[in-house]
């Protein structure tokens, strides 16, 4: 069963969702130094094949320009879906990023002694199966994998139909690599190909610990909505920078300018920018100019719109703050406070991330502290929410939840832990009858 094939063409979802199972079981007792070796390996065959990659994702990009024409596939997507050798070159960094990471199974995380000669022991271990469902984006396959197989867990992966053949050579990788390595599982990562898998697949809650949904709010939505097995995911990026009264424009032009036009189509780009009333009469002619060389269109409240008094923007409404736009689009509100801006994140942010330009340092803490929200930053732009510049070696995905994971998941949030007591004939009748007494001491780990 733990050899069961990479495509789900030949065996039914519940059974490679089983296979995976027995594998989750082997790799947990897989040494770091191996799992190290395999990273390396899938890293160093990566390289080899950077051709095939490119060549399989050139297909998978020509039939999605049909879809884009079509208006099938919004132009965002087709952004995530398009891979090149400087992606490819990126997927090898994080590979070997990931090896050097340090073991995140079997540590140590408390020790408490109840009583003589009875010790409790609190110690990570992996998740088990954990399943990721993704849209476009290819390179999700090798940070994944290599976030799940580092930390002892096995993956199956169920991409959308748009990056298939790209998919398939990415986890063809690994499947080879694994082949070579005696007693490692290869069913440590499958590929699940049908769009029928994901509804079997939000029913195994026996089989599968975890579903990570990476895509938009209405997919991350639909997921939470129809499984039976725990979902962990975002479901939107709505991100904001705010420009306060004390801001350093120069740093405030800077940062707004690469938390929209830097890479637009991820989720940690900024979507509503906001400015304090006493500064931006100076700011907005200043960063709008810069904004529309870069391309974006613009949406303005009323203020903003009387400020800059330029045709091209268009009134923002009530749904314009509460959209996550995935492209070239800004919104722009002006506030009169911090207490306003606050009050605008809070109804209209979605707990991702958000950013405060200033150099008052009482308006930052405040800021950061009353922000709530899975990353919340001083002077820097929105798009370091992300698991590579946290020293994660990558993510899995990012998390507006705040129970198991939050931000960026690591390898972190595919551990849990289980209890380890050591005794010597404990039994808890001595304990009931009054003859002795637990004590609880925590000692060092």
């Amino acid at each position: 069963m733990s050899n069961a094939p990479a495509s789900a063409a030949n065996f039914s979802v519940r059974y490679q969702a089983r296979a995976a199972r027995v594998a989750a079981r082997k790799l947990a007792l897989l040494s770091n130094g191996v799992r190290n070796s395999v990273l390396l390996a899938v890293a160093k065959r990566t390289e080899q094949n950077v051709a095939r990659i490119l060549q399989a994702n050139a297909e998978d990009c020509r039939a999605a320009e049909e879809l884009v024409r079509s208006g099938k596939m919004s132009s965002a997507a087709f952004a995530r879906l398009r891979v090149s050798e400087k992606t490819i070159a990126e997927m090898i960094t994080r590979l070997g990023e990931v090896a050097r990471l340090e073991d995140p199974i079997g540590k140590r995380l408390s020790t408490t002694e109840l009583d003589d000669d009875l010790m409790l022991y609190k110690e990570s271990c992996p998740l088990g199966v954990v399943a990721v469902v993704f849209e476009s984006r290819p390179d999700v396959v090798p940070q994944v994998s290599a976030l799940t197989f580092k930390s002892g867990n096995a993956v199956l992966l169920k991409g959308g139909a748009e990056a298939a053949r790209t998919n398939e050579v990415l986890v063809e990788f690994w499947r080879e690599t694994l082949r070579e390595f005696p007693g490692v599982p290869e069913a440590a990562v499958t590929l699940l190909q049908s769009r029928a898998d994901v509804m079997e697949l939000l029913q195994l809650k026996r089989e599968v610990d975890l579903i990570v949904p990476r895509g938009g709010r209405e997919f991350v939505e639909y997921i939470s909505e129809h499984s039976k097995v725990p979902v962990l995911g975002h479901g939107e990026g709505i991100c904001h920078v705010y420009v306060d009264s004390a801001a350093d424009l120069a740093k405030a032009e800077a940062i707004t300018l690469d938390a929209k036009t830097q890479y637009p189509a991820a989720c940690n780009s900024a979507e509503t920018l906001l400015v304090h009333a006493h500064v931006a009469a100076d700011f907005l002619p200043r960063i709008v100019a810069q904004l529309k060389t870069a391309g974006v269109a613009l949406r303005g409240c009323e203020r903003t719109r009387a400020i800059l008094q330029q045709a091209d923007i268009k009134p923002a409404n009530e749904a314009d703050w509460s959209t996550e736009y995935s492209d070239l689009i800004l919104a722009i509100r002006v506030v009169d406070s911090l207490d306003a801006a606050l009050d605008h994140i809070a109804e209209f942010g979605s707990s991702h991330t958000e950013s405060i330009v200033t150099e008052d340092a009482l308006a930052a803490e405040r800021f950061l502290n009353e922000v709530d929200a899975a990353g919340v930053y001083h002077n820097v732009s929105t798009r370091f929410a992300d698991g590579y510049r946290y020293g994660l070696g990558s993510e899995v995905g990012i998390s507006n939840s705040k129970l198991h994971a939050r931000g960026p998941m690591g390898m972190e949030g595919l551990t849990t832990y289980k209890y380890k007591l050591i005794g010597n004939g404990h039994t808890v009748a001595a304990y009931a009858r009054g003859e002795r007494t637990l004590r609880s001491r925590k000692l060092e780990k």
